[in-house]
């Protein structure tokens, strides 16, 4: 079980400073990030003014505690996180169950170091605009890959669209695996027709929009997407069929994530898994995710780090 917040009178102090802020901001909502449980009726009384309160938290015990109690919560991927990846981590994942608006401002209470102790002490005003969705090229090139950027940007803004649209109005999970394509054919196996099969390169190239328009109209049949590094699908409707890892997986993800990061895991590949539950985007390498992309309803935008700089953080 999860104890309760030891100082309640320090947490209900910075949220009667926060309800403060939302007023004087026009805020939206009002986002907590806190890992042990809180006196949630005394909560909801205290918000009772505010438009939305959202709770963020890695604990499964605190998100159905805050649920039985109906108050708005998300349940976070990791604990293993720094402390300045969770409020992002915790305003992505709000924005993609729909209780935060990608537009919006909103007022974030968190703990701003990383230790065990479950004492809020920042508050923070943010303008939740265009900047969740954006990706900074550095992202992609924090990657271990001879696959070319170019190529990584293709898939990546493909699947990122597959999640957030969807077909015909319904979910669409869906992977792409890129690069080290010869590995990746021969540990997986045919899971259906090829759709491919018999096109010329040029045609099966993901740098041309109609390929990409026509991967889309199948993306919702079973199988894996395999892609060389050069952008060319190589096949498509394949199964992975590779040896047995040992892998570390967040609760929740299915079987399409698992294929993801073992081909990854025993190939040089980069797996591309697009969630059906919400669409989120997530990239293995290694095994291992190492960017998640939340579907929001605008289009992807990439935004170059200007020159001579180290880079900008998305």
């Amino acid at each position: 079980m999860v104890p309760a917040v030891k100082d309640q009178k320090n947490f209900f102090a910075f949220l009667d400073a926060a309800i403060k802020l939302y007023k004087s901001t026009d805020a939206e909502a009002i986002l907590v990030l806190i890992e042990t449980k809180v006196d949630w009726i005394r909560l909801l009384k205290k918000t009772n003014s505010v438009e939305k309160t959202v709770v963020a938290t890695h604990s499964d015990d605190v998100h159905a505690s805050a649920v039985e109690k109906n108050v708005n919560a998300v349940l976070l991927d990791s604990t293993l996180l720094a402390s300045r990846d969770k409020l992002p981590q915790a305003v992505l994942a709000s924005v993609a169950e729909n209780l935060i608006h990608s537009g919006s401002r909103i007022v974030a209470l968190f703990s701003s170091h990383d230790s065990e102790s479950d004492a809020i002490d920042t508050i923070t005003s943010l303008s939740l605009n265009e900047k969740l969705g954006r990706l900074t090229s550095r992202d992609l090139r924090q990657l271990k890959t001879k696959v070319p950027l170019e190529t990584l940007k293709v898939v990546v803004d493909l699947a990122v669209a597959i999640g957030r649209e969807g077909r015909e109005g319904k979910s669409v999970g869906t992977m792409f695996v890129v690069g080290d394509h010869r590995k990746v054919l021969e540990q997986s196996r045919p899971g259906g027709f090829d759709f491919v099969k018999g096109y010329s390169r040029k045609e099966r190239s993901l740098h041309d929009g109609r390929t990409r328009e026509g991967l889309k109209e199948i993306a919702q049949l079973d199988g894996m997407f395999v892609v060389s590094a050069d952008g060319t699908i190589e096949a498509t409707a394949r199964i992975v069929d590779t040896l047995p890892v040992e892998i570390t997986m967040t609760k929740g993800l299915g079987s399409r994530h698992f294929a993801g990061a073992a081909i990854s895991k025993n190939t040089k590949a980069i797996a591309v898994v697009v969630s059906q539950s919400n669409g989120t985007v997530r990239i293995f390498q290694d095994g291992e995710v190492v960017l998640r992309i939340e579907p929001l309803q605008k289009t992807l935008k990439w935004k170059e780090p200007p020159e001579g700089t180290g880079g900008e953080s998305a």
